[in-house]
């Protein structure tokens, strides 16, 4: 099994590279979608233009094709180097309820221990696990919103349509609400942003 090379390093340069690409995929593609959205507003609302990418339908649709690509190339690549260096069983595993509650009352007392970046809790595992799965279920019904001929089956294991639609919709919340989460705790605990830029 091939090893990272710099074991100095809290995060491997190709996490970082991974980590920044991803961001910038995923904002890119949460904009242009909502550009998207606005276009037929099936949820009863639109989000403002100023906080929209595309200008018009079209164009958000030319972003989001844009950023579907990049992130699927990244997570491919994550999937790879995740496999080959053993960060998957190594940073995910093992989990379990109880590890999750103990940290989860641990993080509210604030006596999480920040030490070692190199060990996620098991709250940080359970919820990049949960991500990783809200990033599938956003491809497979952005599949079939694209290519809704083309896969008959997953369109119907997510209610046709409009079932994906709305699927992709609450997956998308789902991963609003983590990215904020997510950008406040690395603002309280700083040295995870600068361990992320620099890998130390």
């Amino acid at each position: 099994m091939m090893q990272e090379i710099d074991r100095t390093s809290i995060h491997p340069w190709w996490l970082r590279m991974v980590h920044w690409l991803n961001a910038a995929a995923v904002i890119i593609l949460i904009l242009s979608g909502w550009q998207i959205y606005n276009a037929t507003g099936f949820m009863g609302f639109k989000f403002p233009p100023q906080v929209t990418l595309g200008r018009w339908l079209g164009g958000g649709i030319m972003w989001h094709f844009a950023a579907m690509w990049l992130l699927w190339a990244t997570a491919f690549f994550y999937l790879v180097m995740a496999t080959f260096t053993g960060r998957w069983k190594r940073q995910f595993w093992p989990v379990s309820p109880g590890g999750i509650l103990r940290d989860l009352k641990d993080t509210f007392t604030g006596k999480l221990s920040h030490a070692d970046l190199r060990v996620y809790n098991y709250v940080q595992k359970a919820v990049y696990l949960f991500v990783m799965l809200d990033i599938v279920v956003l491809i497979c019904s952005g599949l079939v919103l694209w290519k809704p001929v083309q896969f008959p089956t997953l369109r119907t294991v997510l209610g046709d349509y409009e079932g994906a639609r709305l699927i992709h919709f609450i997956a998308m919340v789902v991963m609003c609400g983590f990215i904020v989460v997510h950008v406040v705790m690395a603002l309280l605990v700083p040295k995870t942003i600068k361990a992320m830029l620099w890998g130390r």
